[in-house]
C-alpha cells in the first residue's frame, strides 16, 4: 500500500510534527479509512496544552472526530470496503462482559483514536471495523454537505445526543445548556429537535445570539448575573411561559469550573445535570443538594455507536445545522489552527482536511 502521513504530538505544548509512514493492510476485524476530515476538539487542546495524558505513549496523532472512506478491509469487514463512514470517537470491543450487557461506554477495552490509538490528523487510519457509522452520500449531497463536514458528528454532535437521550429529553421539558461552543451549540439544537424549550447560557454574547436562530428560546450571558439572579431569571422565564418548575435537564457543556458551578446552582426538584464538558479543574460542591432535590448528576463519556445513525439522520433531515458552525482548513495548517483554537480566535469548529 502507498505512503501516508500523520501529524503527531511529541510533547506537551510543542508543535505537531509531520511524520510519513507506510500503510499496512488492516488486521482481521480492522479497516483502513482514508480520512476526509477530522475535527479539532476541546479534548485535543487538553492533550496538547493542558497536560491531559493520552493512554498511548507519545508520539501520537491526535484527533477523534473522523469521517472518510474505507479503502481496505481486513477479514470480517469486507462489507465495509468502499463505504463512506464516520468513525465513532470511542470504539467499544463488543466482546467483553460490559459490552454484552450494553454498557459500551465503560468498556475497558475500548479504543479512542488520538488517545488509545493513532488518531485522525492524518491521511489514513486503521481502526476496528465493527461499529462504523455508514454515510449515505446521496442523502449527504441532498443536504448540501460533504463527507468532511460530518466528521464532527463523531463527538461534537453524538456526545450531546447521547446526553439528551440518557436524561430522556422530551416535549414539555426545559433544557438548560451551559456553554454553547463546539459541543454545547449542538446540544441546543438537539434538545430543541427533541421538543424541549431551551435556555442557552454562555459568556459570549455573539455565540448566544447565533443560537437564537437554532433552537434557543432564551439566551443568558452569565457575566451579567450572579448565581442567585441567574436562577431567578430562569425561574421568571419558566413562569412566564407556563413551563414546569421541576425536572429541568441541565447540560454542562462548557468544560469549565464556572460552568460546572453554574450547573450545580441551577438544581431544582427532580432536575438532572448531564456532565458533558471536561475540565481538569477541581470543584467543591455540597452533594447533599442532590439528596434534598431528589436530583441526579449523569456523566457522559463519548457516545455509544448505536446512537450514531439517529444522530446523523437529524443532520441529514436539517434538524441539526452543521455548515454555520464549522469551517474546513488544510491539515497542513494544524499548528496554526491549534494555536488559534487555544487562543479562542476561531469562530467555528475547525475541520482539518488532508
Amino acid at each position: 500500500m502507498s505512503t501516508a502521513y500523520r501529524w503527531v504530538m511529541t510533547e506537551v505544548g510543542k508543535p505537531f510534527e509531520k511524520v510519513y509512514f507506510e500503510l499496512t493492510p488492516p488486521a482481521p476485524g480492522e479497516v483502513c479509512v482514508e480520512v476526509a476530515g477530522c475535527g479539532v476538539c476541546h479534548t485535543d487542546l487538553g492533550f496538547l496544552y493542558d497536560g491531559v495524558k493520552t493512554n498511548s505513549a507519545l508520539p501520537l496523532a491526535l484527533g477523534h472526530e473522523i469521517s472518510g472512506r474505507v479503502i481496505a478491509a481486513g477479514v470480517g469487514c469486507e462489507a465495509s470496503l468502499g463505504k463512506a463512514v464516520i468513525i465513532p470517537a470511542v470504539l467499544p470491543c463488543y466482546e467483553c462482559d460490559l459490552c454484552k450487557r450494553d454498557l459500551h461506554n465503560i468498556c475497558r477495552s475500548q479504543k479512542m483514536p488520538g488517545n488509545d490509538i493513532q488518531g485522525g490528523f492524518a491521511t489514513h487510519i486503521n481502526v476496528p471495523g465493527h461499529c462504523l457509522c455508514d454515510v449515505d452520500e446521496a442523502l449527504l449531497a441532498a443536504a448540501g454537505l460533504e463527507l468532511a463536514d460530518v466528521s464532527v458528528v463523531a463527538d461534537a454532535v453524538t456526545t450531546p445526543f447521547q446526553a439528551a437521550a440518557q436524561v430522556d429529553v422530551k416535549p414539555g421539558d426545559l433544557a438548560i445548556v451551559i456553554g454553547v461552543g463546539g459541543v454545547g451549540g449542538y446540544a441546543v439544537q438537539i434538545a430543541h429537535a427533541m421538543g424541549a424549550t431551551v435556555i442557552a447560557i454562555d459568556v459570549d454574547s455573539a455565540k448566544l445570539e447565533s443560537y437564537r436562530e437554532y433552537g434557543a428560546a432564551l439566551t443568558l450571558n452569565a457575566t451579567e448575573y450572579d448565581t442567585r439572579s441567574l436562577k431567578k431569571a430562569v425561574q421568571a422565564f419558566v413562569k412566564e411561559n407556563g413551563l414546569r418548575a421541576t425536572e429541568w435537564k441541565i447540560f454542562e457543556c462548557s468544560g469549565s469550573a464556572p460552568g460546572q458551578a453554574t450547573a450545580f446552582s441551577l438544581l431544582t426538584f427532580g432536575a438532572t445535570i448531564a456532565v458533558v464538558g471536561f475540565t481538569m479543574a477541581k470543584q467543591e460542591f455540597r452533594l447533599s443538594n442532590l439528596m434534598a432535590y431528589h436530583a441526579k448528576a449523569q456523566g457522559n463519556w463519548g457516545c455509544a455507536p448505536s446512537y450514531y445513525p439517529d444522530t446523523l439522520q437529524l443532520v441529514l433531515d436539517g434538524k441539526i445545522a452543521m455548515k454555520p458552525f464549522t469551517k474546513q482548513y488544510p491539515l497542513s495548517d494544524i499548528n496554526q489552527i491549534f494555536a488559534d483554537a487555544h487562543a479562542h480566535k476561531l469562530s467555528a469548529r475547525a475541520i482539518l482536511v488532508p
